[in-house]
């Protein structure tokens, strides 16, 4: 049997990159998809498509992270069309590098809707349709645990809230018998950070395996953090990151 046979799952930004990968491997665990995007609508009608020739049902709703009506929304569509949620895997993040002196409270302020205040909104509206069982899985980052270089403060900032976020969450909802967990990827192969960009040499150079990890890396994590499997798992933090904060 599938690890994930018939449950139902919901993504954040999930049209390209590890998104994606989550989305194509939960189905192919035998889930139903609902996922997020924004701006790649071609993208996510592709991967809508591939998800149903598989035999699973898909749907891709437009929303914006960033704005917590149109996520909230979101997720109340898919509880109510499809019955119940699952799985929830806030996925969605945003990184905007650039000096300290330069960034602005805008920049502050959009950094945290985006990767904070959207992991909040979409779980509480979730859990409205999550049954015991359940799971809230959430994307974080290894530079929550070291920043290797200048630019990334209010990055690092952010995705350091998601673990006390998370081992709160565990706590809350640990008698309903869902778990909250937090994955910390480290250098992932994709559009936003390919593994011959310009920054890749630099990046390895921190790594015990000097080598990107694949978005179906971080997707194989996922699943088995949604699977029973890990029912015994809540409020941690797991590193996935080739050795880069060791």
């Amino acid at each position: 049997m599938k690890r994930l046979e018939n449950k139902v799952a919901f993504i954040t930004g999930g049209s390209r990159g590890i998104g994606a990968a989550i989305a194509k491997k939960m189905a192919t665990e035998g889930a139903d998809v609902i996922f997020t995007y924004l701006h790649s609508a071609q993208q996510a009608a592709a991967l809508v498509s591939e998800i149903e020739k598989a035999g699973r049902r898909a749907l891709a709703i437009k929303a914006d992270n960033g704005h917590a009506g149109e996520l909230s929304a979101a997720v109340e569509q898919a509880g109510h069309v499809f019955g119940h949620i699952d799985i929830l895997v806030n996925n969605a993040g945003m990184y905007n590098g650039k000096p300290f002196a330069e960034h602005t409270l805008e920049d502050f302020n959009t950094v945290i809707d985006v990767n904070v205040k959207a992991v909040f909104v979409a779980s509480q509206a979730a859990l409205k349709f999550i049954p015991a069982g359940g799971r809230i899985i959430t994307i974080g980052s290894c530079m929550a645990d070291r920043v290797m270089g200048p630019s990334a403060t209010f990055y690092s900032m952010s995705k350091s809230a998601l673990l006390g976020f998370t081992k709160g969450l565990a706590r809350d909802i640990g008698d309903r018998k869902i778990t909250a967990n937090l994955i910390q990827p480290g250098p992932t192969n994709t559009d936003m950070n390919p593994q011959d960009g310009p920054h890749s040499d630099w990046q390895r150079s921190f790594m015990a395996i000097p080598e990107y990890g694949s978005a179906e890396d971080i997707a194989a994590m996922v699943v088995w953090v949604a699977s029973d499997e890990a029912g015994f798992v809540t409020g941690a933090a797991l590193t996935i990151d080739g050795g880069m904060t060791v």
